[in-house]
């Protein structure tokens, strides 16, 4: 079967003879063939060729116009003079020019533009608005422009409405927030803590800040075009304020709408100084996490639940508690439990032992704690003591370490 005959080979096998082609065939062969030749030439030719870089025509740089300046001689404080050229295009600067420093002489945004004095009556009514004070942390961004433009739109409106109108300028001095810039332009600049320069020292740096961001801040302003009364403006520390400040105080106390008391207040032991909650980052963690503190040059370890027992005083009965943050156990003064955790209902009102300190826990019930999980070292948990006059033990310092006599503290 492997062997073939010379006729198998050339017709194949014995009775199959080769068809003829057809004339359509051949003449689609033939154009075929034709094509693969001329094909076959060009890529010839081409691979001949010296190579030709054709020449790229040069992209036209875009011309940019420079914006009009204003150029006309007006004084400050006198009304622009419009006489010159104008520009051809729209030009903020040229727009902008001269304008304020008009308004302002011209006292437009005072409340007593119009009237012989603003202590009469003015049937149209009145409108007084104190800007919220931008903070001398920094300079005026895109979220002032816009609060800004907001704001003198309603006062402008108020005043074409004939009111009585203010908007009444200012700045904030951000306490905290500003002292910790100034800190860290300190040690940038010439690697030095407030501790290096001394308490008056470090107040004069701060000024100094605030003249220089304060004013900037200002002139910002001024540019928004913000129709504001400068002839009152203020700045949340000057002697005035601080007199209108502890008058306020003052008067609020007298009428027994405020009352001076201990509360929980979040502490920096880098700054040594309470901070209010929205300058806190709060962070949710679901279990071991090492996070930087400031102040402190290494991580710190955080979430981690640390489980131990309180003993009863006379029974093998126990209470397991768990804490992220063991140093406070020191300072622990009572056990809450649930009233229905049938687990410890057997223990309420009975005492349990410290086992470092010789101090005796009671046992005390509240519905506030939760059978599954329990909190300490938070706003509820202070409220829960002070509903069951528990006492107050302080185991730490200002820097957040532990007292050198907390044992004595209790």
């Amino acid at each position: 079967m492997q062997n073939m005959t010379d006729n198998e080979t050339q017709n194949g096998p014995s009775g199959d003879q080769p068809q003829e082609k057809t004339a359509k065939q051949l003449e689609k062969e033939a154009k075929k063939a034709a094509k693969l030749d001329k094909l076959k030439a060009k890529l010839d030719k081409k691979s001949t060729a010296p190579a030709v870089q054709k020449d790229k025509p040069e992209k036209k740089v875009k011309e940019t116009k420079e914006s009009a300046i204003y150029t006309a001689q007006t004084a400050p404080g006198e009304k622009k003079d419009l006489t010159g050229q104008m520009p051809d295009a729209y030009s903020p600067k040229y727009v902008e020019a001269a304008w304020y420093e008009w308004w302002e002489k011209e006292g437009f945004f005072k409340p007593e533009y119009g009237r012989k004095s603003i202590l009469d009556p003015n049937p149209k009514g009145q409108f007084v608005m104190v800007i919220p004070p931008p903070n001398v942390t920094g300079t005026l961004h895109l979220g002032h422009a816009l609060t800004n433009a907001v704001e003198d739109a309603i006062t402008r409106w108020h005043r074409m409405n004939g009111r009585t109108t203010l908007w009444n300028p200012g700045c904030d001095h951000a306490g905290i927030a500003t002292q910790v810039v100034v800190e860290k332009k300190l040690w940038r600049e010439e690697k030095k803590t407030r501790h290096d320069l001394g308490r008056g020292e470090f107040i004069k740096r701060v000024w100094k800040w605030k003249e220089e961001k304060g004013g900037r801040i200002y002139e910002q302003l001024r540019s928004l075009g913000s129709s504001l009364d400068w002839s009152r403006e203020r700045f949340t520390m000057d002697p005035v304020m601080c007199k209108a400040v502890n008058e306020a105080f003052i008067r609020l106390h007298d009428a027994d709408d405020i009352y001076r008391a201990n509360r929980l207040v979040n502490w920096s032991c880098t700054l040594k100084s309470a901070i209010s909650d929205i300058e806190v980052d709060k962070v949710e963690l679901t279990g071991r996490t090492m996070l930087s503190i400031p102040g402190y040059d290494n991580k710190v370890e955080f979430g981690v639940l640390v489980h131990f027992a309180y003993k009863a005083e006379d029974s093998d009965s126990e209470v397991v508690v768990a804490t992220t943050r063991v140093e406070t156990m020191l300072g622990d003064v009572a056990v809450a439990v649930h009233p229905d955790d049938e687990r410890y209902k057997h223990l309420i009102g009975k005492n349990l032992v410290h086992p470092i300190v010789d101090r005796k826990l009671p046992v005390i019930a509240d519905e506030y704690v939760d059978m599954n999980f329990g909190t300490a070292h938070d706003q509820n948990d202070y409220d829960l003591g002070k509903r069951h006059n528990l006492p107050c033990i302080t185991v730490f310092d200002a820097e957040g370490r532990m007292l050198d006599n907390w044992y004595e503290t209790f």
